[in-house]
């Protein structure tokens, strides 16, 4: 019984681990104001069947993927942040799923290039077993943009698989 925690740490190790995605979207310039709008994001490589594959493991023996963090970051205009946002949601979906919102900052603060939204711990299996995805992002300006904005989103999941052989 002294070695039960140690071997049960020791399974997790090798059952679960992290599967970065990142994406890029561009806010474009806008004539209004405090008006929700999308973008898209072009489709998105999940990378999947390499990722599992480098942890000894494949698709269908995926018994769980969840979204853990979202964070995302102004990359231009140069010098710019998001204190033009009032609020912003990303949403996933992939070929014969439905859409889900996956993170969201309702409040979005001022002076900051940076983001950590709040994340959805719903189960995304079917999603990210796929080879890829699609990413739209919805948002609330509060300020008239005379630039496009482009913010580069980087997602990590958890993954829970069977070991291939187990």
């Amino acid at each position: 019984m002294l070695f039960l925690p140690s071997a049960c740490g020791l399974i997790d190790a090798l059952t679960q681990f992290n599967m970065d995605i990142e994406s890029e979207v561009i806010v474009p310039a806008s004539s209004g104001i405090n008006l929700p709008f999308d973008v898209f994001s072009p489709k998105v490589e999940t990378d999947a069947s390499s990722t599992f594959a480098t942890h000894d493991t494949r698709k269908d023996l995926v018994e769980s993927i969840t979204l853990q963090h979202l964070t995302l970051h102004l990359e231009a205009p140069s010098g710019a942040d998001f204190s033009f946002l009032e609020s912003i949601s990303l949403f996933l979906s992939a070929e014969g799923e439905d859409e889900i919102r996956i993170a969201w900052l309702e409040a979005v603060p001022a002076s900051v290039d940076s983001l950590v939204l709040e994340v959805n711990t719903a189960e995304l299996r079917e999603y990210l077993i796929q080879d890829e995805v699609a990413l739209r992002v919805n948002t609330k300006t509060d300020e008239f943009l005379t630039q496009d904005h482009r913010i580069r989103s980087k997602a990590e999941f958890r993954v829970d698989a069977e070991l291939l052989g187990q």
